[in-house]
């Protein structure tokens, strides 16, 4: 996910000039905040929020409330602060009182992935609606997004933005441009079974001359939305074994999701990880995405499919995720939640802590947790009331056993 936003920006080159190009480059490596801006109080993550900000806060808070932890309110209101008035985010204001201008570079990847996590969190109609507004006003001829307004149509935009919809309560089928829907958008980018070592995955966008490569990163995004889900599902309920991927002349949004997962399945078949796919990138595993690949697979039911990457990423994340910081954690909860693992015992480990320690201080701890310690309180409350009787039936015990040792062992068996 995290390289998913990076290929985005890089694809928005195109649209907003190649000196914005580093910044894409940028956001991957985790850069350190500068000496002189102060990371917010209220945001997720210590270093520098310039490309991430919006996108790594919304994705913590989502994952908070995906495990019933309840974020601070201090983090939310920094999420909130950061839309502009026309309902669309930018990936980081330093000044948030300052009006949004045309230099004011907002996108529809941090737009859509704000919205989902105040829709979770509930209370925020204001802000979401006039976010969907925005993303709905720069939706394209071919129905999809891509990352800026005008930018051609990409698979992970187009589908963080059906997430977005879906979870504001619309129907993304439903939101369309010249009689077409983001669904429609996300097909064309779904590539023939019988493509050589590609068949059934999703492009990010066509190149140059029209041809579509599928890339992992693409395609674990695009079964999401091909899906209608957001970061946050369950595991899918359908079958899927010895599933082929299927050529049909018209593929609906299900059945290119279903080929999709096919291609993640056999990506993931020789090793237990994703490999990453960012140009000039040294051949290593992609923790991100095969958190993301995991997700993809369960929500369309490939449960058996993500046991081997699941365990290979509850092995070995660690370093990674210190390193990436909270969207990272967020993206191994929402894979955990997925599957139906916990997160609070990840490899031994625990996620929500892991995350949480990376934010400001919760507002309340997880409800589940304190439902648990309510009834571990009322438990002591009970034993200590028994605990005084019992006390007292105790000493007199002790007191009769002692006086029946003083006056003989007869007396003292009796007792007994």
């Amino acid at each position: 996910m995290i390289v998913r936003r990076s290929a985005a920006v890089l694809a928005a080159t195109a649209v907003i000039g190649t000196a914005f190009a580093p910044a894409a480059l940028a956001a991957d490596s985790s850069p350190s905040p500068s000496a002189s801006q102060a990371i917010p109080s209220g945001l997720y993550g210590s270093t520098d929020p310039t490309y991430d900000g919006v996108w790594r806060q919304s994705l913590a808070l989502l994952a908070q409330d995906t495990v019933g932890v309840k974020p601070a309110a201090k983090a939310v209101d920094w999420l909130t602060g950061q839309q502009c008035a026309s309902g669309a985010f930018a990936p980081y204001r330093a000044d948030a009182t300052a009006k949004c201008d045309a230099k004011t570079m907002v996108d529809t990847n941090n737009t859509a992935a704000a919205v989902q996590a105040l829709a979770a969190l509930g209370g925020h109609d204001t802000e979401t609606g006039k976010a969907v507004a925005w993303l709905k006003s720069v939706q394209n001829k071919d129905g999809g997004w891509g990352y800026v307004a005008g930018g051609a149509s990409d698979a992970n935009s187009t589908s963080v933005v059906i997430g977005a919809l879906a979870a504001a309560g619309e129907k993304p089928a439903n939101v369309s441009q010249g009689g077409k829907s983001p669904y429609d958008a996300l097909v064309t980018l779904s590539i023939a079974c019988e493509g050589e070592g590609s068949g059934g995955g999703f492009a990010f966008q066509p190149d140059k001359k029209g041809k579509l490569a599928a890339n992992a990163d693409a395609t674990a995004a695009a079964v999401l939305g091909s899906l209608g889900k957001g970061f946050v599902t369950t595991h899918g309920k359908t079958s899927t074994s010895g599933y082929v991927c299927g050529a049909t002349e018209k593929l609906t949004p299900a059945e290119a999701a279903r080929n999709g997962a096919s291609y993640l399945s056999n990506a993931l078949n020789g090793t237990p990880y994703l490999k990453s796919a960012m140009p000039g990138a040294k051949d290593q595993p992609d923790y991100g995405n095969t958190a993301d690949a995991v997700v993809a697979l369960a929500s369309d039911g490939w449960t058996e499919d993500t046991q081997k990457p699941l365990a290979w990423l509850e092995k070995n994340y660690g370093a990674w995720a210190a390193k990436a910081g909270p969207a990272a954690y967020a993206q191994l909860i929402f894979a955990a939640h997925a599957t139906g693992t916990d997160p609070r015992d990840f490899g031994g480990a625990d996620l929500v802590k892991q995350l949480g320690a990376t934010g400001p201080a919760t507002d309340a701890s997880d409800h589940s947790a304190a439902a648990s310690d309510e009834k571990k309180d009322e438990k002591k409350k009970d034993d200590d009331k028994g605990l005084g009787v019992w006390w007292i039936v105790g000493v007199g015990l002790v007191a009769g056993i002692g006086i029946g040792f003083l006056i003989s062992g007869r007396n003292k068996k009796q007792q007994l």
